[in-house]
């Protein structure tokens, strides 16, 4: 797998600019700050830079994306405010080998169902409820080094039905305390891109904090990072055909 070189967490960062106090009791310096931080423990030699939904352009501009490796997307109350240019702009570049991770609410991001195209709901509630995170496909680079199940103390569930196309991989699936589960780890290709949605993350919870969620993000940012820096879109022209001749 290539190794990152720039590495790109969006954060909408609506509840930490609200002055959310459980969110910021949590997450000071936003989440955004919280998963780059655990990001560079793991890639100290890559450039892990953050941006919000307030940027210019959401911090998402053609030159931001022409040199980033793998996009990390959480959204939860402000889909709607994402521009649908900067969408289709994120869109291309994922076709073209951009990674991109989503996570949590980010299921119901623009770029998610606009790169899935199904709606990606589901059942929520959000108790404060443990939840196992299951490891169901060991021998995956995204699942290598994590033990099964993580442990989380306190999170939003999440469950079924999940309505995502049927993923190319499925490596972690979610029990929660309510008898619920979840398809909480899923990869999808894109174009060149590759996708990796992994749910655990919510903005009450100290998730992001966890050494081994830092780690399954840690290897998700690898596995989907591109084998080269080309950011076309694959080519489905009318080619000449000479090559048929005899």
């Amino acid at each position: 797998m290539a190794a990152p070189q720039n590495i790109l967490v969006w954060n909408e960062n609506v509840h930490e600019s609200r002055g959310d106090e459980t969110v910021l009791g949590i997450y000071p310096d936003g989440i955004h700050s919280t998963i780059a931080a655990g990001l560079r423990e793991h890639f100290p030699d890559a450039t892990v830079r953050t941006a919000v939904l307030t940027d210019e352009e959401h911090g998402l501009s053609e030159e931001v994306l022409a040199q980033t490796d793998v996009l990390l997307w959480w959204g939860h109350v402000a889909h709607a405010d994402v521009q649908d240019e900067v969408v289709e702009r994120v869109k291309r570049h994922v076709l073209g080998g951009m990674g991109l991770l989503v996570l949590h609410s980010g299921h119901f991001s623009k770029i998610f169902k606009s790169l899935l195209g199904t709606t990606c709901s589901l059942l929520w509630r959000n108790e404060g409820e443990r939840e196992l995170v299951w490891n169901v496909n060991p021998s995956h680079p995204i699942a290598e080094g994590i033990e099964s199940p993580i442990v989380i103390p306190q999170q939003e569930m999440y469950g079924e039905l999940f309505d995502i196309p049927t993923p190319d991989d499925l490596i972690f699936i979610s029990s929660f305390t309510g008898g619920e589960v979840f398809r909480s780890g899923v990869t999808f290709t894109r174009g060149r891109g590759r996708i990796f949605y992994f749910s655990p993350g919510d903005q009450e919870y100290p998730v992001y904090h966890q050494a081994e969620i830092r780690r399954v993000l840690a290897n998700g940012v690898r596995w989907a990072a591109p084998a080269t820096r080309t950011r076309a879109v694959p080519d489905v022209g009318n080619p000449a055909r000479e090559w048929f001749a005899s």
